[in-house]
This record gives structure tokens, C-alpha cells and sequence, in this order.
């Protein structure tokens, strides 16, 4: 058999860093029409690069087949909302943003960022694969280009006259197979001085917090500073400052400019870097032990469901994302386990989880089964998640999180 190859720099990928077995597509839920059909389940198998140390899946499925019609809408989190509205306010107040000013957002949602711009008076455009999803925001009066961006599209949008004085690609540069591709249409779009932010989970704090159920086939790479710089300067671009931020579990901000630009690197990068570095990220031993540690956490975590239910209490969880869909498949937990799962978006209530089955309800809805321990999977929205969900204590309910390690609360 063949070795698949680094989508980076096309080296032979040997080395593993996560196992996780078979599993289906994270956001493929499973509507009433299809509810009697088989699931396509792939390898869910994470590999590191000994060449340039990106970690990475094998691409299974087209982007098309991925993210045409998409399940996840971000204005659907209180919490990245007001992340989404903070980054707006920085960012105009940095580089001066105004009427005069263009702002391009790549893999754009429902408008949940751009419509702060909006808001502020400042002229934007979405890029959007997924129709559903960009409907939504063309309806919040965010102009939308049903589109997969690489460096075609960006050729058309700069033809068009959207050259963009600051783009943003939140939580999208891991979702995308060709890389290369990918970075190279911000490097066409870009006016000269212009500067694009790259947000995306840090591979470090999810090799510290053991956050293996970040990985799953619509996460194509899991990526540290060091290695985005080595992507990036192959397309004419440059690395200029970074920031540390909690969402998704421990996130960077990255931001870049055409290598010409009069942006100054400041000492972020530099103390940053020089963590991966002590982390061991560019060394083979710094993967080691990762596939043991999650092998642990199913362990703990089935013990503890198997264990309430011999106790008769009844378990439901919350939060029908992509992670969780992970965690579910990977311990092999059903409906026998966990009863239902809760989201806030209709869009999901009314489906049951691909591979796992177990039946998405309304919140509302959890709250009426009364269960004795909501688990909830998106733990890094976990404060949240009880606050909003706190009438649970009232029959003597309780949380938990199964990530870095059981927890109940």
C-alpha cells in the first residue's frame, strides 16, 4: 500500500499521531429520510509530517460533498458572537477601517462576523461554500459569494474589485485540502498594504489538553505557528504579529501581510515560536504518547457512563457539534448511554448524530426528560453551557465533561 503524502510539501506521511478508527463525516446528521439508510464511515487517522511537521488527515471526501450543504451556523453561540464582535472593533481600530476600506471574510457563515461591519459602516463580502448557510446571511444584508475560495476565485473577486484591505479566515485554514491553494488567493486578493487574520485551533494546547476530539474529516490539518509561517512565505507572505486567544480550546490569531509590506513583526511571534519549540513540536518526540493519553479518556468516560446507568440514573448530553461527534464514535456511545443530545440550532433538532444515532432534541426539551447528568460535549463552552442550562440543579442534576479529563460539576 501506498503512503499518503503531506498536502504541505508532499513528503511521505509515516508517522502516526492519532488513531481514532472508522468514523462518518462530524456534520453529516442524520435526517428523518435518511434515518433507515447506511452511513459511509472513513479512516479518522491523524498523521505528522517528519518534513515540515504539519499534522494532517488523508482526504476522503470532496470540500463539495463536505460543506455544500452545511450544518453548523455559528450565530448560534453566544459566545463566539461576542468573540466575532470584539475581533470586529480591534481590527477597525488598528488599521483604520472605514467607508473607504474593503473587507473580505473567506468561509464567512451566516454573516455572524461581517455583520459588525456592516453595523459600523464598513463595506464587506462573504465567501461562503455552502448555499444554505450563505443564505442566511445575504438575508442579514451581508453580501455573499456562494464560492470555494483558492486563488481562481480570488483572481475573479480582485478582477471584480474586491481587493480587500484586511480579510479574515476564522477557523477555515484547517478545513481546506489544498493548502497551497488556499493560501495562494489571499496573496492575489490582498492590496499591497493589506493584512489577512488566520484563526485556527492551536495544535499546541490540543496536544497539552489532550483535545483529540478536535479531529474529525472536515479538519483536514492541525496546525502550529511555525508551521502556517513555512505555508505562508511560500505564497509571497508574511508573518507579522500573533495572538493567543481561549476559543475552540486555545486558538492563535494570525497576522499576515505581502512580504513587501511596511508591517513590523513584534515580539508575539517570536515567544510563541520559541514555545513550540520547547514544546518539542518539530521533533518526533513531541507526538509521543498523544494515542495513549486519548485511549485513557474513552476508558474514564465509558466507565462513568456505564456506571450511571447501573446506578439508574439516566444521562443526556448537550451540544450536537463536531467534536462531540468524535468523542461519541471513537468510545462507541449510543442512545443506550446517553439518551439524547440538546442544540440550540433547529437546524439539527429533529436529526440524530451520524454514526452514534442518538436523537437531537431542543434544550428545552432536555430540560423536560429531567435527566440526572447532562455530559456536554463542546467542553470549551462548558461555563456557558451550565449557566444557560442551570435549572438542571433544581432535581438535583449534574455536568460533566470528559475532556482533558472526567469531570463532573
Amino acid at each position: 500500500m501506498t503512503a499518503p503524502t503531506c498536502r504541505a510539501c508532499g513528503a511521505a506521511l509515516t508517522r502516526t499521531f492519532c488513531d481514532l478508527g472508522l468514523s462518518p463525516l462530524a456534520n453529516s446528521y442524520v435526517t428523518p429520510e435518511r434515518r433507515h439508510r447506511g452511513e459511509v464511515f472513513h479512516p479518522l487517522h491523524a498523521y505528522v509530517c517528519d518534513a515540515c511537521w504539519l499534522v494532517q488527515l488523508e482526504a476522503f471526501e470532496s470540500p463539495e460533498a463536505i460543506f455544500s450543504d452545511y450544518a453548523y451556523f455559528s450565530g448560534f453561540s453566544a459566545g463566539w458572537l461576542r468573540h466575532a464582535e470584539r475581533y470586529v472593533a480591534a481590527m477597525i481600530e488598528r488599521f483604520g477601517l472605514g467607508p473607504e476600506s474593503k473587507v473580505v471574510e473567506v468561509a464567512s457563515n451566516d454573516g455572524y462576523l461581517l455583520q459588525y461591519f456592516v453595523r459600523r459602516g464598513v463595506p464587506v463580502l462573504g465567501v461562503e461554500p455552502a448555499a444554505n448557510v450563505a443564505r442566511v446571511a445575504v438575508e442579514r444584508g451581508v453580501p455573499t459569494e456562494v464560492a470555494f475560495f483558492g486563488r481562481d476565485t480570488a483572481r475573479r473577486l480582485a478582477a471584480a474589485g474586491h481587493r480587500a484591505d484586511l480579510m479574515a479566515a476564522n477557523n477555515v485554514l484547517a478545513h481546506v485540502p489544498d493548502i497551497l491553494d488556499f493560501t495562494a488567493g489571499f496573496a492575489e486578493i490582498l492590496k499591497p498594504e493589506g493584512v489577512a487574520t488566520f484563526e485556527f485551533p492551536h495544535l499546541l494546547r490540543m496536544i497539552e489538553s489532550r483535545q483529540f476530539d478536535t479531529i474529525y474529516h472536515e479538519h483536514f490539518s492541525y496546525l502550529s505557528l511555525g508551521v502556517v509561517i513555512g505555508i505562508l512565505r511560500r505564497q509571497g507572505l508574511r508573518v507579522f504579529d500573533v495572538e493567543e486567544w481561549p476559543t475552540h480550546g486555545g486558538s492563535l490569531r494570525v497576522f499576515a501581510c505581502h512580504d513587501g509590506a511596511a508591517h513590523r513583526p513584534t515580539p508575539a511571534l517570536e515567544r510563541v515560536v520559541l514555545s513550540e519549540w520547547g514544546a518539542n513540536l518539530f521533533d518526533p518526540s513531541g507526538y509521543d504518547g498523544f494515542g495513549q493519553a486519548v485511549a485513557d479518556i474513552k476508558c474514564a468516560a465509558l466507565r462513568f457512563l456505564i456506571e450511571e446507568r447501573a446506578a439508574g440514573r439516566t444521562v443526556c448530553a448537550y451540544g450536537a457539534a463536531a467534536k462531540g461527534n468524535t468523542f461519541l464514535n471513537y468510545c462507541g456511545i449510543g442512545p443506550e448511554l446517553i439518551r439524547a443530545v440538546a442544540d440550540r440550532s433547529p437546524h439539527k433538532q429533529g436529526t440524530w448524530l451520524p454514526g452514534s444515532r442518538i436523537p437531537v432534541v431542543s434544550p428545552e426539551d432536555l430540560l423536560a426528560m429531567r435527566s440526572d447528568t447532562v455530559l456536554i460535549l463542546p467542553w470549551n463552552l462548558k461555563d456557558e453551557i451550565a449557566g444557560e442550562m442551570a435549572a438542571i440543579r433544581e432535581w438535583g442534576g449534574r455536568f460533566a465533561v470528559a475532556i482533558p479529563e472526567l469531570t463532573v460539576f
